[in-house]
């Protein structure tokens, strides 16, 4: 006599298997979605690109920049201790903070200076403003306390950098344009002419400002390499896409990350440090970018 099994029995056991199957597949996209979560909001990463440019002296070859950008107040470890500790180990020759180091809706600009504090013995630092510290109506204060710090604060202004033999680039950097009753464009504009105007052209120049929205204006006014943020990555990161959402830009805004180049003008855009008034990111990151210059791809 052959052993049979019913179809009732049959179904059930495939229908616990589909259930379970179900189960383990939620659970684990329960799992990415919280480490996700925990990476893009919790973790600094370090992001590097290497700029080739053949009006770079000699003297800057292999020249190592540190971008941090859109603190907004945020703290990693104690006393700033997972962006510090990852800075030293880098050791760049210079330091960029591109704006937005506080947070006009939650201003805490002691917490933010011990970030600067920690890091002004590992090389020089350059400030520009973002539309945050010009909201705050506190502009002057936090460029004080900068300045006392040691830090070089651009307010439409440039310093010539000389490295052995007599060799040197510029590195200039201009207001945010909120501080202006104008036209964003018109304003920054405004702001590189004042800043360079004493540059000559052949000058490898490099320029901070918060505003990657702008880059047109970057581009047209011959700028070698600029220095951005603001655009918090988009906020959400859709794979293939980009970001999602940007101040200045909207949505699915064209510069959020990256380098963007055109006509011999390059942007590095940082995805930044901390939020604002969105206060998650989903696959995005905050990102200490490092730039390495170089006269020739042949390395």
């Amino acid at each position: 006599m052959t052993a049979s099994t019913s179809p009732k029995k049959s179904n059930g056991k495939h229908l616990r298997r589909f259930t379970k199957k179900r189960c383990f597949l939620l659970f684990l996209l329960v799992g990415l979605c919280v480490f996700e979560l925990y990476r893009s909001n919790a973790t600094v990463g370090i992001t590097h690109y290497t700029l080739i440019s053949e009006k770079l002296p000699d003297a800057f070859h292999h020249y190592t920049i540190v971008q941090l950008s859109d603190l907004h107040d945020a703290v990693y470890g104690q006393d700033h201790e997972v962006v510090v500790r990852k800075v030293r180990t880098i050791a760049p020759d210079v330091i960029f903070i591109t704006g937005d180091l506080v947070d006009s809706n939650r201003y805490h600009l002691e917490q933010s200076l011990r970030l600067v504090e920690a890091l002004q013995t590992v090389a020089p630092i350059y400030y520009v403003t973002g539309n945050h510290e010009i909201a705050t109506n506190d502009v002057e204060h936090i460029k004080g306390a900068l300045e006392r710090l040691g830090v070089y604060v651009l307010t439409d202004e440039a310093y010539r950098i000389t490295r052995p033999p007599d060799q040197s680039i510029v590195i200039g950097g201009i207001e945010d344009p909120l501080a202006s009753e104008q036209e964003d464009d018109i304003t920054v504009k405004a702001s590189i002419q004042r800043t360079f105007r004493q540059v000559p052209d052949e000058r490898f120049k490099v320029l901070l400002s918060h505003r990657p929205e702008q880059f047109e204006v970057y581009v047209e006014q011959g700028i070698d390499v600029v220095f951005s943020g603001h655009a918090h990555g988009g906020q959400f990161r859709i794979p293939g896409i980009g970001g999602l959402v940007s101040p200045g830009e909207g949505w699915f805004p064209n510069y959020t990350s990256g380098v963007h180049e055109e006509n011999g003008s390059r942007m590095i855009i940082s995805r930044g440090l901390g939020n604002s008034i969105i206060p998650i990111r989903m696959l995005n990151q905050p990102e200490i970018v490092v730039v390495t210059l170089q006269q020739t791809a042949n390395e």
